[in-house]
């Protein structure tokens, strides 16, 4: 009622200037697309403040520590494991261990991992030899680390994170004080590519509007928060939700075994890492549109609906507005267009948890245009071949569908 109200005054006030059809069609949507961003900027930029960062924390002495153990689910890693192992056998923390999963690795990864092995007596090595039916490779590395441990805590991280010192001894002890089930930390990207990392900007703006991460320590909300660089869980909360087995043929695992913790109770809460955690997630413009190929089709619910209307969203919002009115507009469409553009530079420039620049608001055409072009593949491929590719193995989309919930 109120959306059709503003539009109703929209229309009059266009009528009032009196701009033809076509003209008041674009003076209609300047307002829309300004009102969008005047609202996205306020909602982002308020409730980014919400969440806290992990290097504001003390590192204080704790009364007990309970044990964690760091479970790697790796395959063909050997360029990134040998610094992030370096990095996780120097945690301060004094109760942890390190189990490496390696997930039918056919590079030197092993290798690497026997090495780190010999110097640290933290180090425990988990062999995958076969997949059994009903399971992405990573599922179910990450849920045969559960299976060979004991430890209260279960941190479920990749291959290619980098820790300072300090990060399991205050996340530890931000659990404890919080009694938390499940704690999220959103690592810093490392990136020398200024475009991707523009891209990743955008990227970050609409997966923050679509999970709401700072609402996830609300017990009333929906909202949850996973990512597979940091998902520290209590194990008696892994457990009750049913683990890895529920989500075994999601390629998005880190975001609904957070979703899956929150419907069953779980406490959780999100920080961000940036500083204390850190990963290069893609090198490249073409490695993120591969990477996110593999997922992006399964985050929509394998859904051509759902995809056409998140392309839809992404064109209207983010791609056409500044081309579109600056080709077709008048001057008045123009001004509008132009205090968008100033809230999204305010909103790129101050998006909590990044390292954003203004001119990345610039870019975000392009990456609207990218994000859509790998749903669009995403989706195609997908249905045209029938399911997905993951580490090497074919899993049909009666599979994949058959696992979501």
């Amino acid at each position: 009622m109120e959306i059709e109200l503003t539009l109703d005054y929209i229309v009059l006030i266009a009528r009032c200037l009196k701009i033809n059809k076509i003209r008041m069609w674009l003076f209609i949507y300047s307002i829309i697309v300004l009102l969008y961003w005047v609202a996205l900027s306020g909602y982002l930029l308020y409730n980014g403040q919400k969440i806290k960062y992990l290097f504001t924390i003390a590192d204080l002495k704790m009364d007990s520590s309970p044990s964690v153990i760091i479970i790697i689910a790796m395959r063909n890693e050997e360029k990134t494991i040998r610094d992030a192992l370096s990095t996780v056998c120097k945690l301060n923390y004094p109760n942890y261990k390190v189990l490496v999963v390696n997930d039918r690795s056919t590079d030197r990864s092993y290798e690497i991992i026997k090495e780190f092995q010999q110097a640290n007596t933290k180090i425990q090595i988990l062999n995958i030899q076969t997949l059994p039916p009903g399971w992405l490779g990573k599922n179910h590395a990450l849920y045969s680390g559960y299976q060979n441990s004991s430890e209260e805590y279960l941190l479920f991280t990749d291959a290619d994170v980098l820790y300072m010192p300090d990060v399991l001894s205050k996340a530890m002890q931000y659990v404890q004080q919080n009694h938390l089930d499940h704690l999220t930390i959103l690592p810093g990207i490392i990136s020398d590519n200024s475009i991707l990392k523009s891209i990743l900007s955008t990227f970050v703006i609409m997966l923050s509007a679509w999970q709401r991460p700072w609402a996830a320590k609300d017990k009333t909300s929906k909202a949850s928060m996973g990512v597979g660089a940091f998902n520290l869980v209590k194990r008696t909360a892994y457990e009750k939700s049913g683990t890895h087995k529920s989500i075994s043929m999601r390629p998005d695992d880190d975001l609904k075994l957070a979703e899956q913790l929150k419907k069953a109770g779980a406490s959780a809460d999100v920080l961000y890492g940036i500083g204390e955690i850190e990963l290069e997630w893609y090198a490249t413009v073409k490695e993120f549109i591969n990477g996110l190929m593999k997922n992006s089709f399964s985050g929509l619910d394998y859904s051509i609906m759902k995809m056409i209307g998140a392309v839809s969203g992404i064109l209207v919002f983010f791609v056409l507005p500044i081309p579109g009115i600056l080709i077709f507009g008048t001057n008045t469409e123009r001004v509008l267009i132009a205090l968008m553009f100033c809230f999204q530079l305010t909103l790129y420039k101050n998006m909590q948890g990044t390292a954003g620049k203004g001119w990345y608001a610039l870019m975000s055409i392009y990456a609207g245009l990218i994000l859509c072009y790998i749903m669009i593949r995403a989706a195609f491929i997908t249905s045209l071949k029938g399911g997905i590719v993951w580490r090497d193995t074919f899993y049909s989309l009666k599979e994949l569908k058959g696992n979501s919930f």
